[in-house]
C-alpha cells in the first residue's frame, strides 16, 4: 500500500510523550478547566482504512460536474484553456512547490530565473517595459494599479469602466475606502465603455482611468481614444489585459498605457474553484521604482557569470515600511512559475495560434446562436466571449444543461440587473465544433 503521509503507531504516540515529559495525551489538557471539556461523542462517521476512504471520496467526487465530464461555456474572468502537460512535471518538481522567497540568491538561482523569464514575457505581451513578479491575482493588481497612480499624480479620484470584472471593481473599492480614493464608475453603451460618458467625467482631479481590454462583456475597447481623452488630463491610463488575448491583439504598450495589469490564469493555472491566481503588473520605465511586490532583476557575479537577484527591494514593504509602495510583498510564485512554464512550450507561435483559435471559435458561436433564433447583446469585435439575450432565467437554463453534459455560462443578471436574462458566453481553444453546435442547439431549443 502507498501511503501518502505516515501512520502514527502506539509507540509513535508513546515517544513524542516521553520526549515532552507527560505520560498521556489528555494531560496536554489539563489547563482547559473541566467544566468548559467537550466529553459527548463528535457527529462524524467512524474512521476508515485508507483503502475504503479513497473509494468513498472518490465515489463523491464523480458527483461532480467537471471541465473532464463537461463542456465548459463559463468564463467571465477564469477559463478552461489547454495546459501543456509539462506545467504539472515541473511544479511537482521539490525545489519549485517548497520555496518560498527568494531572499538567498545563492541558492535560489532555478526559481529566480524562472520569475525573471515570467516578467520578461509579460512586458513582450503587453508591449511594457518593466514587469514584476507576480500579484494574488487580477483583482489585486487592478487595485494596486490605482493606489500607485493616486501616489503618483497625487490625485484623489479614479475612474473605472463599468465594463471592467465586477469583483475587480470591488476589490478596487476596499483598497481605495482606506487610502480615502473616490472612485467614479465610467458608464458602458453598447457592451464598452462610454467615450462620451467619459469626457464628461475627467478632469484634473482624476489620478486613473481604467478599462478591460477585452472587457468583462468580451468586447474589444478603443484603447486609443480613450488614451487620448485620459492623457489629455494628465491621468494614468491603466488596461487590465486576457494576457493570452494579447497573442492576437495589439498590445496596451502601443496604446501609451501607463501600467497594463491581469491575470495570467490562462496559461497553466488550473480553474480549481476560482482559485489561487496569479496577478500580473506591467509598467512604464518611468514607474518601475513604484511598481508593488518583487522585482527579479539579472546581474553578474564577480566571475562574470550571469545570475539573478531580487532588485529594488527599498520599495518594499518588509524593508521601508513607512516609503512602502504596497504593503504587498509577497507573489504567487508557483502559479507565476506555472505561467512561465505554460508560455514556453507554447512559444510566440503557439500563444498566437491559440489566441486566434479562441477568436475564430467564438465568432463561430455567435454565428450559430444566431442561426437557433437567438440575439446578440452586443455586436463589435469580441475575443472570447459574448453576450447572448435569453427569454428566461440563466440559472434555470444553466440547471438544464448540466444534465446535458455542458456548463452554461454566467448569469450576468447576478451583478446587473439590467442585464438580467443575458448569458455571457466563453468559447475557448478547446471547445470543437460538435459542442458549440450542440450548445447552440440546445439554448435554441429551450427557448423555442
Amino acid at each position: 500500500m502507498k501511503h501518502r503521509y505516515l501512520p502514527m503507531t502506539d509507540q509513535d504516540q508513546k515517544e513524542m510523550l516521553d520526549s515532552i515529559g507527560v505520560d498521556t495525551v489528555d494531560a496536554l489538557f489539563e489547563d482547559i478547566p473541566e467544566e468548559v471539556r467537550f466529553k459527548g461523542d463528535y457527529n462524524i462517521k467512524k474512521a476508515k482504512s485508507e483503502t475504503e476512504l479513497v473509494k468513498e471520496l472518490t465515489a463523491l467526487a464523480a458527483k461532480n460536474a467537471d471541465l473532464r465530464s463537461h463542456a465548459s461555456f463559463l468564463g467571465a474572468g477564469v477559463y478552461d484553456h489547454y495546459m501543456p502537460i509539462i506545467v504539472d512535471h515541473v511544479l511537482s518538481r521539490s525545489e519549485f512547490y517548497t520555496a518560498y522567497t527568494p531572499y538567498q540568491p545563492e541558492i535560489s538561482q532555478g526559481e529566480l530565473q524562472a520569475i525573471f523569464e515570467f516578467q520578461t514575457m509579460i512586458c513582450e505581451l503587453t508591449g511594457m517595459d518593466v514587469a514584476n513578479s507576480s500579484m494574488y491575482d487580477g483583482g489585486t493588481s487592478l487595485a494596486e494599479a490605482a493606489m500607485l497612480s493616486a501616489g503618483q499624480t497625487r490625485r484623489k479620484k479614479v475612474l473605472v469602466s463599468a465594463a471592467v470584472h465586477p469583483e475587480s471593481k470591488d476589490v478596487l473599492r476596499s483598497y481605495a475606502k482606506g487610502q480615502y480614493i473616490d472612485v467614479v464608475e465610467i458608464p458602458h453603451k453598447d457592451g464598452v465603455t462610454d467615450l462620451e460618458g467619459l469626457e464628461n467625467l475627467i478632469g484634473d482631479d482624476v489620478a486613473a482611468v481604467i478599462v478591460q481590454y477585452p472587457n468583462f462583456f468580451g468586447s474589444i475597447e478603443d484603447l486609443q481614444a480613450i488614451e487620448a481623452i485620459t492623457h489629455g488630463s494628465k491621468a494614468m491610463f491603466v488596461v487590465s489585459s486576457n494576457p493570452l488575448a494579447l497573442g492576437a491583439l495589439t498590445p496596451p504598450g502601443k496604446f501609451g498605457a501607463d501600467i497594463v495589469i491581469g491575470d495570467a490564469q490562462p496559461f497553466g493555472i488550473p480553474s480549481a474553484f476560482g482559485g489561487p491566481h496569479c496577478g500580473y503588473f506591467a509598467v512604464s520605465k518611468k514607474l518601475m521604482r513604484k511598481v508593488p511586490g518583487r522585482l527579479v532583476g539579472q546581474t553578474v557575479d564577480e566571475d562574470g557569470v550571469r545570475g539573478f537577484v531580487l532588485t529594488l527591494q527599498a520599495r518594499e514593504q518588509h524593508i521601508r515600511r513607512d516609503k512602502a509602495t504596497s504593503n504587498i510583498c509577497s507573489n504567487q510564485a508557483l502559479n507565476a512559475l506555472a505561467a512561465s512554464v505554460a508560455m514556453t512550450a507554447l512559444g510566440k507561435q503557439g500563444v498566437k495560434e491559440m489566441a486566434i483559435q479562441n477568436i475564430q471559435k467564438a465568432h463561430y458561436a455567435k454565428n450559430a446562436m444566431k442561426s437557433v433564433g437567438l440575439e446578440l447583446a452586443f455586436e463589435g469585435p469580441s475575443f472570447n466571449e459574448f453576450v447572448v439575450k435569453l427569454k428566461a432565467p440563466v440559472r434555470d437554463l444553466n440547471l438544464h444543461l448540466i444534465q446535458k453534459g455542458m456548463i452554461g455560462g454566467y448569469d450576468l443578471g447576478l451583478t446587473d440587473e439590467t442585464l438580467a436574462n443575458h448569458m455571457l458566453v466563453a468559447v475557448t481553444e478547446l471547445r470543437s465544433k460538435e459542442e458549440i453546435d450542440a450548445f447552440a442547439k440546445e439554448l435554441g431549443d429551450y427557448h423555442a
